[in-house]
Protein backbone atom coordinates (compact mmCIF):
# COMPACT_ATOMS: atom_id res chain seq x y z
CA UNK A 1 0.00 0.00 0.00
CA UNK A 2 1.83 3.08 -1.04
CA UNK A 3 2.29 5.75 1.29
CA UNK A 4 2.55 9.22 -0.50
CA UNK A 5 2.92 13.12 -0.07
CA UNK A 6 -0.04 15.10 -1.09
CA UNK A 7 2.01 18.19 -1.75
CA UNK A 8 4.90 16.74 -3.59
CA UNK A 9 2.26 15.80 -6.69
CA UNK A 10 1.21 17.73 -9.67
CA UNK A 11 -2.70 18.30 -10.36
CA UNK A 12 -2.89 15.17 -12.49
CA UNK A 13 -1.15 13.27 -10.34
CA UNK A 14 -3.49 14.30 -7.10
CA UNK A 15 -6.40 13.43 -9.38
CA UNK A 16 -4.79 9.83 -10.64
CA UNK A 17 -4.39 9.00 -6.78
CA UNK A 18 -7.80 9.14 -6.22
CA UNK A 19 -9.32 7.21 -9.27
CA UNK A 20 -11.47 4.88 -8.58
CA UNK A 21 -9.62 1.39 -9.50
CA UNK A 22 -10.33 1.17 -12.96
CA UNK A 23 -12.69 -1.55 -14.30
CA UNK A 24 -10.86 -4.03 -16.60
CA UNK A 25 -11.55 -3.20 -20.61
CA UNK A 26 -14.72 -1.09 -19.61
CA UNK A 27 -15.86 -1.30 -23.52
CA UNK A 28 -15.49 -4.80 -22.90
CA UNK A 29 -17.65 -5.10 -20.09
CA UNK A 30 -20.47 -2.80 -21.25
CA UNK A 31 -20.48 -5.18 -24.19
CA UNK A 32 -20.67 -8.44 -22.26
CA UNK A 33 -23.21 -6.87 -20.03
CA UNK A 34 -25.24 -5.81 -23.30
CA UNK A 35 -25.14 -9.12 -24.46
CA UNK A 36 -26.19 -10.56 -21.45
CA UNK A 37 -29.14 -8.65 -21.20
CA UNK A 38 -30.29 -8.96 -25.00
CA UNK A 39 -30.12 -12.52 -24.23
CA UNK A 40 -32.40 -12.71 -21.25
CA UNK A 41 -34.95 -10.83 -23.30
CA UNK A 42 -34.77 -13.51 -25.88
CA UNK A 43 -34.74 -16.26 -24.29
CA UNK A 44 -35.90 -15.78 -20.94
CA UNK A 45 -35.78 -18.44 -18.07
CA UNK A 46 -33.29 -20.45 -20.37
CA UNK A 47 -30.59 -17.36 -20.93
CA UNK A 48 -30.45 -17.02 -17.21
CA UNK A 49 -29.99 -20.65 -15.93
CA UNK A 50 -27.31 -21.01 -18.79
CA UNK A 51 -25.36 -18.16 -16.97
CA UNK A 52 -26.12 -19.03 -13.85
CA UNK A 53 -24.63 -22.74 -14.50
CA UNK A 54 -21.65 -21.07 -16.09
CA UNK A 55 -20.96 -18.72 -12.54
CA UNK A 56 -22.89 -20.28 -9.90
CA UNK A 57 -24.22 -24.23 -9.57
CA UNK A 58 -23.64 -26.19 -12.75
CA UNK A 59 -26.67 -28.42 -12.13
CA UNK A 60 -29.43 -25.83 -11.64
CA UNK A 61 -32.95 -26.52 -13.50
CA UNK A 62 -34.79 -23.89 -11.55
CA UNK A 63 -34.65 -20.17 -10.27
CA UNK A 64 -37.29 -20.69 -8.20
CA UNK A 65 -36.60 -21.46 -4.27
CA UNK A 66 -39.92 -23.09 -3.15
CA UNK A 67 -41.48 -21.52 0.54
CA UNK A 68 -40.96 -25.00 1.69
CA UNK A 69 -36.81 -24.90 1.41
CA UNK A 70 -36.63 -21.66 2.24
CA UNK A 71 -38.15 -23.01 5.33
CA UNK A 72 -35.71 -25.54 5.73
CA UNK A 73 -32.49 -23.47 5.14
CA UNK A 74 -33.75 -21.28 7.06
CA UNK A 75 -34.45 -23.73 10.16
CA UNK A 76 -30.38 -24.56 9.80
CA UNK A 77 -29.30 -21.59 11.17
CA UNK A 78 -27.73 -21.42 14.67
CA UNK A 79 -29.42 -19.58 17.72
CA UNK A 80 -26.34 -17.20 17.81
CA UNK A 81 -26.63 -16.20 14.40
CA UNK A 82 -30.22 -15.84 14.55
CA UNK A 83 -30.04 -14.02 17.73
CA UNK A 84 -27.58 -11.11 16.02
CA UNK A 85 -29.68 -10.89 13.05
CA UNK A 86 -32.40 -9.62 15.39
CA UNK A 87 -30.53 -7.41 16.80
CA UNK A 88 -30.04 -5.99 13.47
CA UNK A 89 -33.19 -6.11 12.37
CA UNK A 90 -34.03 -3.86 15.63
CA UNK A 91 -31.76 -1.29 15.29
CA UNK A 92 -32.36 -1.09 11.17
CA UNK A 93 -36.59 -0.80 11.63
CA UNK A 94 -36.10 1.57 14.59
CA UNK A 95 -34.07 3.94 12.29
CA UNK A 96 -35.94 3.34 9.03
CA UNK A 97 -39.54 3.13 10.83
CA UNK A 98 -39.45 7.10 11.71
CA UNK A 99 -38.75 8.23 8.15
CA UNK A 100 -42.55 6.79 6.78
CA UNK A 101 -43.67 9.91 4.55
CA UNK A 102 -46.69 11.78 5.96
CA UNK A 103 -49.48 13.53 3.63
CA UNK A 104 -48.65 17.28 3.08
CA UNK A 105 -51.86 19.60 2.47
CA UNK A 106 -51.95 23.37 1.52
CA UNK A 107 -54.19 25.42 0.30
CA UNK A 108 -51.79 27.32 -2.24
CA UNK A 109 -54.65 30.13 -2.68
CA UNK A 110 -58.15 30.80 -1.86
CA UNK A 111 -60.20 27.79 -3.17
CA UNK A 112 -57.22 26.04 -4.04
CA UNK A 113 -56.02 22.59 -2.30
CA UNK A 114 -52.59 20.83 -3.25
CA UNK A 115 -51.44 17.95 -1.47
CA UNK A 116 -48.55 15.82 -2.00
CA UNK A 117 -48.84 11.82 -1.35
CA UNK A 118 -47.07 8.93 -1.19
CA UNK A 119 -47.44 5.73 -2.46
CA UNK A 120 -45.38 2.21 -2.02
CA UNK A 121 -43.67 0.83 -4.88
CA UNK A 122 -46.04 -2.00 -6.18
CA UNK A 123 -43.06 -4.62 -6.95
CA UNK A 124 -39.37 -4.45 -6.01
CA UNK A 125 -36.30 -6.51 -6.88
CA UNK A 126 -33.85 -6.72 -4.00
CA UNK A 127 -30.57 -8.21 -4.96
CA UNK A 128 -28.09 -9.58 -2.52
CA UNK A 129 -24.26 -10.10 -3.75
CA UNK A 130 -23.25 -13.76 -3.39
CA UNK A 131 -20.23 -15.49 -4.89
CA UNK A 132 -16.93 -15.26 -2.79
CA UNK A 133 -18.98 -13.85 0.23
CA UNK A 134 -22.45 -13.87 1.45
CA UNK A 135 -24.13 -11.21 2.33
CA UNK A 136 -27.61 -11.82 4.52
CA UNK A 137 -26.54 -8.13 5.94
CA UNK A 138 -27.53 -6.78 2.64
CA UNK A 139 -30.64 -8.46 2.94
CA UNK A 140 -31.41 -6.54 6.16
CA UNK A 141 -31.26 -2.93 4.12
CA UNK A 142 -33.58 -3.87 1.65
CA UNK A 143 -35.85 -6.09 2.52
CA UNK A 144 -36.43 -3.95 6.12
CA UNK A 145 -37.55 -0.75 4.42
CA UNK A 146 -39.23 -2.29 1.84
CA UNK A 147 -41.31 -4.50 4.58
CA UNK A 148 -41.73 -1.35 6.15
CA UNK A 149 -42.88 0.82 3.25
CA UNK A 150 -46.17 -1.72 2.29
CA UNK A 151 -44.48 -2.73 -1.22
CA UNK A 152 -46.94 -5.70 -2.27
CA UNK A 153 -44.19 -7.45 -4.50
CA UNK A 154 -40.48 -8.28 -2.92
CA UNK A 155 -38.53 -9.82 -4.92
CA UNK A 156 -35.01 -11.14 -3.45
CA UNK A 157 -32.28 -12.43 -5.76
CA UNK A 158 -28.97 -14.15 -5.29
CA UNK A 159 -26.51 -15.86 -6.72
CA UNK A 160 -26.69 -19.60 -5.31
CA UNK A 161 -23.92 -22.25 -3.92
CA UNK A 162 -22.34 -24.87 -6.10
CA UNK A 163 -25.03 -27.19 -4.92
CA UNK A 164 -27.60 -24.49 -5.90
CA UNK A 165 -28.72 -23.82 -2.54
CA UNK A 166 -29.22 -20.43 -0.86
CA UNK A 167 -27.65 -19.42 2.77
CA UNK A 168 -29.61 -20.51 5.81
CA UNK A 169 -28.94 -16.64 7.34
CA UNK A 170 -30.14 -15.36 3.78
CA UNK A 171 -33.55 -17.22 4.40
CA UNK A 172 -33.80 -16.18 7.63
CA UNK A 173 -33.67 -12.88 7.03
CA UNK A 174 -36.26 -13.48 3.64
CA UNK A 175 -38.49 -14.77 6.89
CA UNK A 176 -38.14 -11.62 9.11
CA UNK A 177 -38.92 -9.48 5.98
CA UNK A 178 -41.70 -11.20 5.01
CA UNK A 179 -40.36 -12.07 1.34
CA UNK A 180 -41.87 -15.19 -0.25
CA UNK A 181 -40.56 -14.69 -4.03
CA UNK A 182 -37.08 -16.14 -3.89
CA UNK A 183 -34.75 -16.86 -7.03
CA UNK A 184 -31.53 -18.44 -7.53
CA UNK A 185 -29.54 -15.79 -9.93
CA UNK A 186 -27.12 -13.37 -10.00
CA UNK A 187 -25.09 -10.99 -11.91
CA UNK A 188 -25.90 -8.97 -14.99
CA UNK A 189 -28.72 -11.85 -15.50
CA UNK A 190 -30.49 -11.53 -12.26
CA UNK A 191 -31.01 -7.70 -12.80
CA UNK A 192 -31.90 -7.95 -16.85
CA UNK A 193 -34.42 -10.60 -15.01
CA UNK A 194 -35.83 -8.76 -12.87
CA UNK A 195 -36.30 -5.60 -15.04
CA UNK A 196 -37.88 -7.22 -18.07
CA UNK A 197 -39.16 -10.69 -17.00
CA UNK A 198 -38.78 -14.29 -17.84
CA UNK A 199 -41.34 -17.05 -17.11
CA UNK A 200 -40.41 -17.45 -13.99
CA UNK A 201 -39.82 -14.07 -12.72
CA UNK A 202 -42.43 -11.38 -12.92
CA UNK A 203 -41.05 -7.82 -14.08
CA UNK A 204 -40.59 -5.45 -10.94
CA UNK A 205 -40.53 -1.48 -11.24
CA UNK A 206 -37.39 -0.82 -9.28
CA UNK A 207 -34.54 -2.69 -8.48
CA UNK A 208 -31.66 -2.31 -5.77
CA UNK A 209 -28.99 -3.11 -4.00
CA UNK A 210 -25.47 -3.06 -4.64
CA UNK A 211 -22.80 -5.36 -7.02
CA UNK A 212 -19.91 -5.70 -8.49
CA UNK A 213 -19.11 -4.11 -11.97
CA UNK A 214 -21.28 -6.52 -14.44
CA UNK A 215 -24.28 -5.52 -11.76
CA UNK A 216 -23.43 -1.60 -11.73
CA UNK A 217 -23.40 -1.70 -15.68
CA UNK A 218 -26.33 -4.09 -15.81
CA UNK A 219 -28.64 -1.33 -13.67
CA UNK A 220 -27.08 1.31 -15.08
CA UNK A 221 -27.98 0.14 -18.46
CA UNK A 222 -31.99 -0.93 -17.63
CA UNK A 223 -32.30 2.19 -16.09
CA UNK A 224 -31.75 4.40 -19.45
CA UNK A 225 -33.97 1.84 -21.07
CA UNK A 226 -37.82 2.99 -21.15
CA UNK A 227 -39.10 -0.30 -21.22
CA UNK A 228 -36.66 -1.20 -18.46
CA UNK A 229 -36.58 -0.97 -14.71
CA UNK A 230 -35.69 2.34 -12.29
CA UNK A 231 -32.70 1.49 -10.20
CA UNK A 232 -31.89 2.80 -6.37
CA UNK A 233 -28.12 4.02 -7.41
CA UNK A 234 -25.38 2.99 -9.31
CA UNK A 235 -23.73 1.27 -5.76
CA UNK A 236 -20.86 -0.94 -7.03
CA UNK A 237 -17.35 -1.75 -5.71
CA UNK A 238 -17.00 -0.63 -1.47
CA UNK A 239 -14.74 2.13 -0.58
CA UNK A 240 -13.86 3.81 2.36
CA UNK A 241 -11.55 7.34 3.06
CA UNK A 242 -10.16 7.60 6.70
CA UNK A 243 -9.21 10.96 8.27
CA UNK A 244 -7.18 11.01 11.06
CA UNK A 245 -4.38 12.62 12.99
CA UNK A 246 -1.84 11.78 16.03
CA UNK A 247 -5.11 11.43 17.93
CA UNK A 248 -6.45 7.97 16.70
CA UNK A 249 -5.19 4.76 17.20
CA UNK A 250 -3.42 2.94 14.22
CA UNK A 251 -5.15 -0.14 14.95
CA UNK A 252 -8.43 1.09 14.55
CA UNK A 253 -7.50 2.75 11.51
CA UNK A 254 -5.63 -0.54 9.86
CA UNK A 255 -8.72 -2.49 10.83
CA UNK A 256 -10.87 0.09 9.21
CA UNK A 257 -9.15 0.14 5.98
CA UNK A 258 -8.96 -4.37 6.11
CA UNK A 259 -12.59 -4.46 6.13
CA UNK A 260 -13.47 -2.96 3.11
CA UNK A 261 -10.43 -3.78 1.19
CA UNK A 262 -11.65 -7.44 2.35
CA UNK A 263 -14.56 -6.89 -0.11
CA UNK A 264 -12.54 -7.47 -3.09
CA UNK A 265 -10.40 -6.75 -5.35
CA UNK A 266 -11.66 -3.79 -6.65
CA UNK A 267 -12.24 -2.41 -3.89
CA UNK A 268 -10.05 0.98 -2.95
CA UNK A 269 -9.45 2.42 0.86
CA UNK A 270 -7.86 5.78 1.11
CA UNK A 271 -6.18 6.93 4.68
CA UNK A 272 -5.37 11.10 4.14
CA UNK A 273 -3.63 12.09 7.60
CA UNK A 274 -0.73 15.37 8.63
CA UNK A 275 0.67 12.99 10.40
CA UNK A 276 3.77 11.18 9.25
CA UNK A 277 4.04 9.19 12.06
CA UNK A 278 0.38 7.38 12.51
CA UNK A 279 0.84 6.62 8.49
CA UNK A 280 3.62 4.92 8.77
CA UNK A 281 2.06 3.14 12.06
CA UNK A 282 -1.17 2.42 10.28
CA UNK A 283 1.25 0.71 7.14
CA UNK A 284 2.61 -1.47 10.20
CA UNK A 285 -0.66 -2.08 11.73
CA UNK A 286 -2.18 -3.00 8.18
CA UNK A 287 0.51 -5.62 7.64
CA UNK A 288 0.35 -7.56 11.03
CA UNK A 289 -3.68 -7.42 10.84
CA UNK A 290 -3.28 -8.93 6.87
CA UNK A 291 -1.79 -12.04 8.17
CA UNK A 292 -4.45 -12.93 10.29
CA UNK A 293 -7.50 -12.98 7.33
CA UNK A 294 -9.00 -15.71 5.99
CA UNK A 295 -9.60 -13.03 2.60
CA UNK A 296 -6.09 -11.37 3.29
CA UNK A 297 -5.38 -12.48 -0.78
CA UNK A 298 -8.21 -10.45 -1.75
CA UNK A 299 -7.80 -7.47 0.86
CA UNK A 300 -3.79 -7.33 -0.93
CA UNK A 301 -5.09 -7.24 -4.56
CA UNK A 302 -7.14 -4.02 -3.46
CA UNK A 303 -4.16 -2.68 -1.64
CA UNK A 304 -2.76 -2.21 -4.53
CA UNK A 305 -5.04 0.44 -5.74
CA UNK A 306 -5.25 2.05 -2.37
CA UNK A 307 -3.23 4.69 -0.78
CA UNK A 308 -2.16 6.27 2.87
CA UNK A 309 -1.62 10.29 2.05
CA UNK A 310 0.07 12.64 3.91
CA UNK A 311 -2.08 15.88 4.02
CA UNK A 312 -0.82 19.61 5.00
CA UNK A 313 -3.64 19.51 7.87
CA UNK A 314 -7.36 18.31 8.36
CA UNK A 315 -8.49 20.67 6.41
CA UNK A 316 -6.95 19.79 3.21
CA UNK A 317 -8.23 16.62 3.70
CA UNK A 318 -11.75 17.55 4.37
CA UNK A 319 -11.21 19.20 0.83
CA UNK A 320 -9.84 16.28 -0.78
CA UNK A 321 -12.76 13.83 0.63
CA UNK A 322 -15.30 16.63 -0.65
CA UNK A 323 -13.44 15.97 -4.22
CA UNK A 324 -13.20 12.45 -3.80
CA UNK A 325 -16.95 11.81 -2.91
CA UNK A 326 -16.35 8.18 -0.63
CA UNK A 327 -19.14 5.94 -0.25
CA UNK A 328 -18.04 5.19 3.66
CA UNK A 329 -16.00 8.17 5.53
CA UNK A 330 -14.17 7.68 8.97
CA UNK A 331 -13.65 10.60 10.68
CA UNK A 332 -10.75 9.81 13.58
CA UNK A 333 -10.64 13.30 15.00
CA UNK A 334 -10.98 14.07 19.04
CA UNK A 335 -12.48 17.19 17.32
CA UNK A 336 -14.72 15.59 14.43
CA UNK A 337 -17.44 17.00 15.22
CA UNK A 338 -16.36 20.47 14.08
CA UNK A 339 -15.84 19.68 10.85
CA UNK A 340 -19.16 17.63 10.03
CA UNK A 341 -20.77 20.67 8.41
CA UNK A 342 -17.61 20.69 5.90
CA UNK A 343 -18.40 17.23 5.08
CA UNK A 344 -21.10 16.41 2.25
CA UNK A 345 -20.00 14.71 -0.14
CA UNK A 346 -20.30 11.23 1.35
CA UNK A 347 -22.62 7.98 1.34
CA UNK A 348 -22.41 7.66 5.22
CA UNK A 349 -20.16 9.20 8.01
CA UNK A 350 -18.57 7.40 10.90
CA UNK A 351 -17.67 9.91 13.82
CA UNK A 352 -15.09 9.20 16.39
CA UNK A 353 -12.85 6.65 17.35
CA UNK A 354 -15.48 4.28 18.36
CA UNK A 355 -17.51 4.13 15.60
CA UNK A 356 -16.14 1.33 12.94
CA UNK A 357 -16.97 1.36 9.47
CA UNK A 358 -18.71 -1.82 9.69
CA UNK A 359 -20.95 -0.86 12.82
CA UNK A 360 -23.07 0.60 9.88
CA UNK A 361 -22.29 -2.17 7.89
CA UNK A 362 -24.64 -4.46 10.25
CA UNK A 363 -25.79 -3.18 13.01
CA UNK A 364 -26.03 0.53 14.10
CA UNK A 365 -29.19 1.02 12.20
CA UNK A 366 -28.39 2.93 9.20
CA UNK A 367 -28.17 1.15 5.89
CA UNK A 368 -24.97 0.60 4.25
CA UNK A 369 -26.39 0.43 0.66
CA UNK A 370 -24.55 3.21 -0.41
CA UNK A 371 -23.33 5.29 -3.94
CA UNK A 372 -19.55 4.55 -4.71
CA UNK A 373 -17.60 5.74 -7.36
CA UNK A 374 -18.03 9.35 -6.77
CA UNK A 375 -21.73 9.07 -6.74
CA UNK A 376 -22.18 10.63 -3.18
CA UNK A 377 -21.87 13.99 -4.51
CA UNK A 378 -25.74 13.67 -6.45
CA UNK A 379 -26.87 10.30 -4.94
CA UNK A 380 -28.18 9.53 -1.19
CA UNK A 381 -27.99 6.57 0.89
CA UNK A 382 -30.98 4.07 0.76
CA UNK A 383 -33.56 4.92 2.95
CA UNK A 384 -37.20 4.00 2.85
CA UNK A 385 -38.49 6.68 1.06
CA UNK A 386 -37.19 5.30 -2.06
CA UNK A 387 -39.82 2.73 -1.82
CA UNK A 388 -42.33 4.99 -2.23
CA UNK A 389 -43.69 7.02 -5.51
CA UNK A 390 -44.10 10.47 -4.61
CA UNK A 391 -46.91 12.22 -6.65
CA UNK A 392 -49.39 15.15 -6.29
CA UNK A 393 -52.68 16.20 -6.23
CA UNK A 394 -54.78 19.56 -6.49
CA UNK A 395 -58.56 20.51 -6.74
CA UNK A 396 -60.06 24.51 -7.14
CA UNK A 397 -63.16 25.58 -7.01
CA UNK A 398 -64.67 27.89 -9.31
CA UNK A 399 -63.87 30.81 -7.27
CA UNK A 400 -60.30 29.34 -6.58
CA UNK A 401 -59.59 29.01 -10.35
CA UNK A 402 -60.99 32.61 -10.90
CA UNK A 403 -58.54 33.96 -8.37
CA UNK A 404 -55.44 32.32 -10.43
CA UNK A 405 -57.14 32.16 -13.96
CA UNK A 406 -55.48 36.10 -14.75
CA UNK A 407 -52.31 34.73 -13.86
CA UNK A 408 -52.71 31.03 -15.64
CA UNK A 409 -54.37 32.41 -18.88
CA UNK A 410 -50.59 35.18 -18.76
CA UNK A 411 -48.34 32.82 -18.65
CA UNK A 412 -49.94 30.28 -21.04
CA UNK A 413 -49.87 32.99 -23.72
CA UNK A 414 -46.83 34.07 -23.00
CA UNK A 415 -45.45 30.83 -23.58
CA UNK A 416 -48.07 30.75 -26.72
CA UNK A 417 -50.10 27.58 -25.85
CA UNK A 418 -53.39 28.93 -26.47
CA UNK A 419 -55.46 25.61 -25.13
CA UNK A 420 -53.92 26.16 -21.99
CA UNK A 421 -55.34 29.28 -21.38
CA UNK A 422 -58.83 28.28 -23.38
CA UNK A 423 -58.83 25.15 -20.50
CA UNK A 424 -59.22 27.70 -18.15
CA UNK A 425 -61.29 30.65 -19.52
CA UNK A 426 -63.96 27.97 -20.64
CA UNK A 427 -64.81 27.00 -16.90
CA UNK A 428 -65.74 30.46 -16.42
CA UNK A 429 -67.42 31.59 -19.24
CA UNK A 430 -69.66 28.79 -18.62
CA UNK A 431 -71.88 30.05 -15.48
CA UNK A 432 -74.63 26.85 -15.79
CA UNK A 433 -71.52 24.86 -15.71
CA UNK A 434 -70.61 22.50 -12.69
CA UNK A 435 -70.05 24.54 -9.33
CA UNK A 436 -67.72 23.32 -6.95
Amino acid sequence: MRTINWQALADTEQQQLLNRPAQAQPEVLQQQVTEIIAAVRREGDAAVLRYTRRFDCESIDNLAYPAERIAEQAGKLSARTRAAIDVAYGTITRFHKPQRPQQLTVETAPGVICSQRFHPLDAVGLYVPGGSAVLPSTALMLGIPAQLAGCARRVLVSPPDANGDLSPALMYVAQKCGITEVYRCGGAQAIAALAYGTESIAPVVKIFGPGNSYVTAAKQQVSQDASGSAIDMPAGPSELLVIADDSANPAYVAADLLSQAEHGPDSQVILLSPSADLLNATAAAIEQQLAGLSRADVARQALNSSSLIQVSSVAEAVTISQRYAPEHLSVQLDDADQWLDRLTNAGSIFVGHYTPESGGDYATGTNHVLPTYGFARNYSSLGLLDFYRRYTVQQASRDGLAGLSDAIIELAQTEGLDAHARAVSIRLENDAGVQS
